[in-house]
């Protein structure tokens, strides 16, 4: 099945709303066929939430949003049991995780022991309560957003909550051209909240998504190209600035998401640039800087980036 055009269709759409961050939008489209989770880290104000509140109408899919704020509890999420004082029995009432697009608004504002209540649903597509196991919908994706952890009142993630995201997307501040954009936009009555009136419609359903999907496995990967990606998670394990480097997860992760990178871009082989174009988005939140490079200034990016340009490019 032809994977760009659906995936353009899909860009258009969200273009109606969203004003630049093209490569934000490419890698989150990229990561939704790939059939992984997306922690989009920002600013507030950056359209985080706008961003994937759109993506989702352009699904044919549930979508629920979960305001992550101190005071959530863990049943808040997945759902608790009820009793039924008329039948004498306890009955299950399903929490907003039962969706197939879940929007975890500011997720890291919001203790750890919430914030595990995804680790299952997101590693295992299911839902545990009470000893019994509970499927998720098909498909199933986490979209989640995060202010800067040097915001006051926020909770950094813990190191095995991140892994279960495939990617980590830092949302800049738009260039001048898109801000003034939607500066003119607002002014000519541009409404959020209102994506039915802007016309955003939908393009996929969940029987196509899977049909893409399926696609994107069928992406010829050349030997050299696997080497490539091998070569650079291992070079972090043994960067003297990192604690500990990526794990083969996270190799796994850059080559699922490399192959859906191809085909948005209309390709049906993988290449070394589309993984380093993904690298750092896949890498940042799987490695640990140690506490000296980390005050002198460096940076997770600044130091993938350096391992990333330190490996051969395979020709």
């Amino acid at each position: 099945m032809e994977v760009s055009a659906p995936v353009a269709r899909l860009r258009a759409e969200i273009e109606k709303v969203i004003a630049g961050q093209q490569a934000v939008v490419e890698q989150v489209l990229a990561a939704m066929l790939a059939d992984g989770h997306v922690l989009l880290e920002g600013p507030p104000g950056v359209a985080k939430t706008l961003l994937i509140r759109t993506l989702a109408r352009t699904l044919q899919l549930e979508y629920a949003r979960i305001q992550f704020t101190p005071d959530l509890m863990p049943s808040d999420v997945t759902g608790t049991s009820v009793f039924d004082p008329r039948t004498s029995e306890f009955k299950l009432r399903r929490g907003p995780i039962f969706t197939n697009v879940l929007l975890a608004d500011e997720i890291n504002r919001t203790p750890a022991k919430t914030q595990a209540a995804l680790l299952e649903a997101m590693e295992e597509r299911s839902c545990t309560l009470d000893g019994e196991t509970h499927p998720l919908p098909v498909p199933f994706m986490v979209f989640a957003t995060q202010n800067p952890i040097d915001f006051e009142g926020t909770y950094p993630l813990p190191e095995a909550q991140l892994d279960r995201f495939l990617m980590k997307v830092v949302v800049e501040y738009p260039s001048p051209e898109a801000e003034l954009q939607v500066y003119q936009r607002h002014h000519a009555g541009f409404r959020p909240r209102e994506l039915e009136r802007l016309g955003v419609q939908p393009v996929l359903d969940a029987a196509t998504l899977e049909q893409l999907r399926r696609t994107v496995q069928e992406t010829t990967v050349e030997p050299k190209t696997m080497a490539y990606v091998l070569e650079i998670v291992r070079r972090t394990r043994d960067n003297r600035d990192l604690v500990y480097g990526a794990s083969p997860r996270a190799g796994i992760a850059l080559l699922a998401v490399g192959k859906a990178m191809a085909r948005v871009r209309g390709r049906d082989f993988l290449t070394p640039d589309d993984v380093k174009t993904l690298a750092l988005p896949v890498l940042r939140h799987r490695v640990l800087l140690r506490a000296e490079t980390e005050l002198e200034g460096a940076t997770r990016d600044e130091i993938i980036s350096e391992v990333v340009e330190g490996v051969p490019v395979p020709r």
